[in-house]
């Protein structure tokens, strides 16, 4: 099928709110959900408000809920949908509506702001620091991350209570606090930061119960459960109540 029409429904809106509108559209071999939005501002509703950029699925920011699933539009083919079905589109529902598609992801960029730096080790220069390949590897999963927030939107703690937001980072930024704590050259302990002790303290990973759906829907196919925040979760245990973890950490180390 090279061309049909699709039934579309797409949120129209701001904070105030809004509804769903309906759009017959003209659909193209290989196009993707984005290009269809784009069709439907250039025909029907030039007023539509969406964020994009890349259109390459490097960006993030075309973020979106398509058939109650949170994606990239530019990322979700077409051909994944029977022509005969209709096609939602909604906002990211953990995050505020700016209008139709935007939405305000503010509250990303704070807990952002609230994962300590990394530390750098003491007397070692730029183009100094020496790690081993697999150290190297395993954070560099993680740096694969184009913060598009589906995580953060998937996750029941921050979309379906808003009243956790201020005490849980979510999956991205436990992801991170994660990245630093197994880091090899961060020297945050030194300085008297329990990157651990923070995550669960401070970031709420207490709250966070692995179910994974955060994996799920990670257009980069980071694990960010298996390999950041169950590793993070076994470690500040370990830290809290293994009585020989306790009493090393209370050991200081022999400096030279």
């Amino acid at each position: 099928m090279s061309s049909y029409e699709a039934r579309f429904k797409v949120w129209r809106g701001d904070e105030q709110g809004g509804d769903l509108r309906d759009f017959a559209v003209e659909v193209n071999e290989g196009e993707v959900v984005l290009d269809i939005v784009h069709r439907i501002q250039a025909t029907q509703a030039p007023d539509l408000a969406v964020r994009w950029n890349c259109k390459a699925g490097k960006c993030g920011s075309c973020s979106a809920e398509i058939n109650g699933r949170p994606r990239l539009m530019c990322m979700t083919r077409m051909s994944v949908f029977d022509p005969a079905e209709t096609v939602t589109i909604t906002p990211l529902r953990a995050f505020p509506v700016v209008r139709d598609l935007v939405t305000d992801v503010g509250f990303n960029y704070q807990k952002a702001r609230e994962v300590p730096a990394f530390v750098p080790p003491a007397g070692l220069g730029p183009g100094e620091y020496r790690m081993f390949q697999e150290d190297v590897d395993r954070s560099q999963e993680f740096r694969k991350c184009i913060e598009c927030f589906l995580c953060q939107d998937t996750c029941h703690v921050v979309r379906d209570h808003e009243e956790n937001k201020r005490a849980f980072a979510g999956p991205r930024f436990l992801m991170r606090v994660a990245e630093l704590d197994m880091h090899p050259l961060d020297e945050a302990a030194e300085t008297g930061l329990d990157r651990g002790r923070a995550a669960q303290d401070e970031h709420g990973l207490g709250y966070c119960n692995i179910t994974k759906c955060c994996t799920e829907v990670c257009p980069e196919g980071i694990k960010i459960t298996d390999n950041a925040l169950i590793p993070l979760k076994e470690r500040a245990v370990d830290r809290k109540y293994d009585p020989l973890v306790w009493l090393g950490s209370k050991i200081g180390r022999r400096t030279p």
